[in-house]
């Protein structure tokens, strides 16, 4: 990119990254990769917020655009198309939009000859309408989800991840939220139309953490104690870390990638909290001692964070689900061998899949007669969340009228 590019040319090599190479947004976001070349912080922030719209609404407007072409374009052209269909949907003057999108495919050297068609087409789409049914998930995703929970449910969770996620923060004790936030049962402030997250206030201050409430539930369930010596494992990008250093926990934060660990110590620089840092590979490290607790959460499918990550099912096929799911275990028959007798350790996935949850769980205490499930109980929680194992199951569509949450299985274990 240029200087002087602008944030909608941005969004639309965004969504060529992701749509035409099969590469996932954050990759496409980081600098390196120089999308968003010449942008100020400002269309920075729109650019990503644009492609993540039209992720999330990828199928209605498809649906939409498809009567007005004969055949479908190059995915370069679609993205212009699909672009402009979401920024006239949302109330922007179609008429700029328009003249923006033309002159974009004019621009580009494979889509200049298709400026023409692009003006014809969006002259026509306030004629379509996008109150279709709402993005659905990938069929690899979608067809076990439908076979454990129901297709009724599996839709509720379609439309929460159709609109964009609130943002959800974790408070210091005794610090205060930002005016506006509302205070969820289970103690996170979720914010609505929060904007920039570092200009709110308490943010320079260290009062607060951005962190999905569901995630926020990992250490209260493993319920430490100020003084215990805790093992956070995979531990980037460090919400539970730092809940589990506020808990006055003695925490060791492991994690095999050195810049996301980076960012750990940032974060925990400006809550002014502490933790040992350690970059290594969980498979390989060893602990010189064992450990009063261990939160374990682990790689998956990530099927669970959809609604903040629209990407991942233009880009993932579940091909790797079979694998992730024996790494899980390996980590989990690992960490159990760190635990102190009578510890705890808390086993997490940020997936909606049984095989990354349920089904863990019931292999793992196959495999450990000893081992034993401590029930969830846990201020706010609805003990429809809760399985009849005692694990808890969270999912998207919980909460739905407040913006819903992040889909995780979370289980507490000793032995």
């Amino acid at each position: 990119m240029t200087l002087g590019v602008t944030a909608r040319s941005a969004t639309v090599g965004l969504l060529n990254a992701v749509l035409g190479e099969g590469m996932l947004l954050s990759q496409a976001l980081a600098e390196d990769a120089g999308f968003l070349d010449g942008l100020g912080p400002a269309d920075r922030a729109r650019a990503q917020r644009l492609a993540l719209a039209v992720l999330r609404q990828l199928e209605p407007v498809d649906t939409a655009l498809k009567p007005l072409l004969r055949k479908v374009p190059p995915v370069e052209v679609m993205n212009i198309l699909r672009l402009a269909v979401v920024e006239i949907k949302s109330g922007a003057a179609a008429h700029g939009v328009v003249n923006t999108a033309v002159t974009m495919a004019r621009k580009g050297n494979r889509t200049q000859h298709l400026a023409g068609l692009v003006n014809a087409v969006l002259r026509q789409i306030d004629e379509t309408d996008l109150k279709g049914p709402a993005q659905r998930l990938p069929r690899w995703l979608r067809q076990p989800l439908v076979h454990q929970y129901g297709r009724d449910a599996v839709s509720a969770m379609e439309a929460v991840q159709a609109t964009p996620p609130p943002i959800d923060l974790t408070l210091l004790p005794g610090r205060s939220a930002p005016e506006g936030g509302e205070a969820l049962p289970t103690g996170s402030v979720r914010m609505t139309g929060a904007g920039q997250v570092s200009t709110l206030a308490g943010y320079e201050a260290g009062d607060w953490w951005v962190q999905d409430a569901a995630a926020a539930l990992a250490v209260p369930l493993l319920a430490v104690s100020a003084g215990q010596r805790v093992l956070d494992l995979c531990a980037a990008p460090g919400g539970k870390t730092m809940q589990l250093a506020a808990a006055g926990a003695e925490v060791t934060a492991l994690d095999i990638s050195g810049p996301r660990m980076a960012r750990v110590a940032q974060n925990l620089a400006r809550t002014g909290l502490n933790a040992t840092l350690v970059v290594s590979d969980a498979m390989a490290w060893q602990p010189d001692a064992p450990f009063d607790a261990i939160l374990l959460d682990a790689p998956c499918s990530a099927s669970g964070t959809l609604r903040r990550h629209p990407d991942l099912p233009f880009v993932k096929d579940g091909s790797d689900v079979t694998e992730l799911v024996a790494l899980q275990a390996a980590l989990l028959d690992r960490a159990l061998g760190w635990l102190k007798p009578g510890g705890t350790l808390v086993f997490v996935t940020c997936s909606l899949l049984a095989a990354e949850g349920e089904d863990q769980l019931t292999d793992a205490l196959a495999r450990h007669p000893g081992l034993r499930v401590v029930p969830a109980q846990m201020a706010g929680i609805d003990p429809e969340w809760v399985t009849p194992m005692g694990a808890l199951r969270l999912r998207p569509d919980f909460w739905a009228e407040k913006g819903g949450m992040d889909g995780f299985f979370m289980v507490c274990l000793t032995h």
